[in-house]
């Protein structure tokens, strides 16, 4: 599929970025909004040699997301590599950095596979507020709540503190405003799906990038209500620890 229209709310010509589905040798994350960026040449398609400038840029490019957000997130993310300035997108799906469980469309470390998207698990969020044709923050905090329930039944070794709240509350805020309102944190279904299961900018189907800046505090907002609605308590020791580094070779 080929991006056709140019989104004169933003300035940004959409059809100079057409989506592409990724070759053999490219690589992505766990992060669907990254890999977006990547299949639509935001980031290099590759997926190889990318630095936290060139994160924002895309950032800003594709979601109109704001470099309050994109800097921080970043920089956490370039942990991930064993280079000073660059990561990969596979990078990412270092467990314990950005990464985490009980994903939204990525099984658990601990099974084996937290990089590719699985659509039994994004399952949740698929049929999520049956009835309507919008997801918003109730929703989105259901089904956080569901999908830790399902890690905490089946994943000894899962990681739940205020940490992995906050990672997984903003990254249901992040999907609900790049992909629909970013004030009242409510997305059309279809669009959302396309995003999770295609990891392409829903331009055919009728999305338009945000004319609202996406910033922190959007974001916040947003991602406040949905941790309220996720009824969400701690496991364990509720100690907020992320990974610093990729660990050594052979170990």
């Amino acid at each position: 599929m080929a991006a056709t229209a140019v989104l004169a709310d933003s300035g940004v010509d959409l059809s100079a970025n057409p989506w592409k589905a990724p070759g053999p040798n490219d690589l992505r994350s766990p992060c669907p909004g990254l890999n977006t960026l990547a299949n639509h040449g935001f980031l290099p398609r590759d997926g190889r040699n990318i630095s936290v400038p060139m994160i924002v840029q895309a950032g800003l490019k594709g979601y109109n997301m704001q470099s309050d957000i994109l800097i921080g997130a970043s920089k956490v993310g370039l942990l991930t590599s064993r280079e000073a300035q660059t990561m990969s997108l596979e990078d990412i799906a270092l467990h314990g950095n950005i990464e985490h469980d009980a994903s939204l469309s990525r099984g658990d470390w601990f099974f084996g596979d937290n990089l590719h998207f699985n659509e039994t698990i994004f399952t949740t969020l698929a049929n999520a507020n049956p009835g309507s044709d919008v997801y918003n923050t109730t929703s989105a905090g259901q089904v956080m709540h569901a999908r830790l329930a399902d890690s905490l039944e089946r994943n000894p070794n899962i990681t739940n503190t205020d940490l992995q709240l906050q990672i997984r509350s903003v990254e249901s805020a992040f999907y609900l405003s790049v992909m629909g309102d970013v004030i009242r944190g409510e997305a059309p279904k279809k669009f959302v799906q396309v995003f999770f299961r295609e990891e392409r900018l829903p331009i055919e189907e009728g999305w338009k990038r945000s004319s609202v800046p996406i910033t922190v505090d959007t974001l916040v907002v947003v991602a406040d209500k949905i941790a309220e609605a996720s009824d969400w308590e701690p496991t364990g020791r509720n100690c907020a620890e992320i990974v610093l580094a990729p660990p050594k070779d052979g170990n």
